[in-house]
This record gives C-alpha cells, sequence and structure tokens, in this order.
C-alpha cells in the first residue's frame, strides 16, 4: 500500500473519486480483515459487533460551498487524531475505497473495503493540524473526542 506524504495529493484523489473515499483509523486493512470477508468495526463502549469498519467520509457536503477542498480533507483528518493516542502509537489513518453499508452507535459510516488506498504520513497530519490552525483556531475547534 502506498503512502500519501503531501496533503495536495489526498485533495487531488478526492476531487477524482471523493464519495467512494474514507478515512479509518486503525492497526490497517489486514488487522481489520480486509480481503477475508470479515471486516467489522466494534463499539467501544458496548463491545457489540458491527456490520463494516467505522470510518469517516471524505466526499465534500454541498454546505462546505466554495471553500477550499484542502481545508475540508485536513478538518476531516483532524477531527479524529485522538484515536492514536487512545488506541496505541501502531493505529494510523489510511485511505479505504468502499461503501457504506450502515451506520453505527455514533452514527459513524460503517464501510465495507473494496480497496485499500494508502497509509497518510505523519507529515500530512501535521500539515493538517496547520491549516486547522490557521483557519480558525484549534482552541476553538478541537478534536472531537469525548473524553476532553
Amino acid at each position: 500500500m502506498t503512502t500519501f506524504t503531501d496533503l495536495a495529493d489526498l485533495v487531488e484523489l478526492v476531487e477524482q473519486r471523493g464519495p467512494e473515499l474514507f478515512v479509518r483509523w486503525s492497526k490497517g486493512p489486514d488487522a481489520d480483515g480486509v480481503g477475508c470477508g470479515e471486516q467489522s468495526s466494534r463499539d467501544t463502549l458496548t463491545g457489540v459487533r458491527l456490520p463494516g469498519l467505522s470510518a469517516n467520509p471524505l466526499r465534500v457536503e454541498p454546505w462546505w460551498g466554495d471553500r477550499p477542498l484542502r481545508l475540508w480533507v485536513a478538518r476531516r483528518l483532524y477531527d479524529y487524531r485522538h484515536l492514536r493516542e487512545r488506541r496505541g502509537p501502531e493505529v494510523r489513518p489510511w485511505l479505504i475505497e468502499g461503501e457504506e453499508v450502515s451506520r453505527g452507535p455514533d452514527n459513524e459510516p460503517l464501510v465495507i473495503c473494496h480497496r485499500p488506498v494508502g497509509w497518510i504520513a505523519d507529515e500530512v497530519l501535521r500539515e493538517c493540524e496547520r491549516l486547522v490552525d490557521q483557519a480558525n483556531g484549534a482552541d476553538r475547534w478541537g478534536p472531537l473526542d469525548r473524553e476532553r
């Protein structure tokens, strides 16, 4: 699987295939059962097995208007960066080309991966953090971390 080291490359991919792309924070496709038909996540509160991989869409919502796609992608990566801290350093973001099959308990998309696209490098995450800080200030935005 390739590794994206430049946010511009991700933005270009979203322009081309946005509706099919999702970001997943995990140990990767092998750990998630991609390729063996056992793709599922677990609800962390109850332990219930979910019918797909918990992931976040990269498709741009209509309400985003003509705002920069670069900021949209940065926001989508920024929002869930706390998952590495909570689940361990081997957890990384990676791109899924797939389809939504259901919704999880937090209304997150549950996705079946048709093709793992690539890892997202730490330098891209740092660039996303800088963009978000410049756009609106991280002190007002913050990650989607329930425990903070």
